[in-house]
């Protein structure tokens, strides 16, 4: 079984809302999740993106593959995350 970790649309026509999922790579868009580890909102400010780290490098630990927007995601996701850690401590 082939892992994907992507964005399913859950949002209406004018406000997008974005699930992330890991999902069977051959299952369809909005198709049935084997798990929800996030959202996206694109139109939000600051910090559209909100990402369980945990549950993302578990299943990429399990071979799961990021899709390229994923995999671009998760980046920022981890360098916002590093920023703000020193600051809190």
């Amino acid at each position: 079984m082939a892992l994907k970790i992507r964005l399913t649309k859950v949002g209406s026509v004018h406000q997008p809302l974005y699930r992330v999922a890991v999902a069977e790579a051959r299952s369809r868009r909005d198709g049935a999740a084997v798990e929800l580890i996030g959202t996206y909102r694109p139109g939000d400010k600051g910090s559209p993106i909100k990402l369980n780290m945990e549950r993302v490098d578990y299943w990429l630990s399990k071979g799961a593959l990021p899709t390229n927007t994923m995999h671009s995601m998760i980046k920022k996701a981890r360098r916002a995350a590093a920023a703000t850690a020193p600051a809190a401590s």
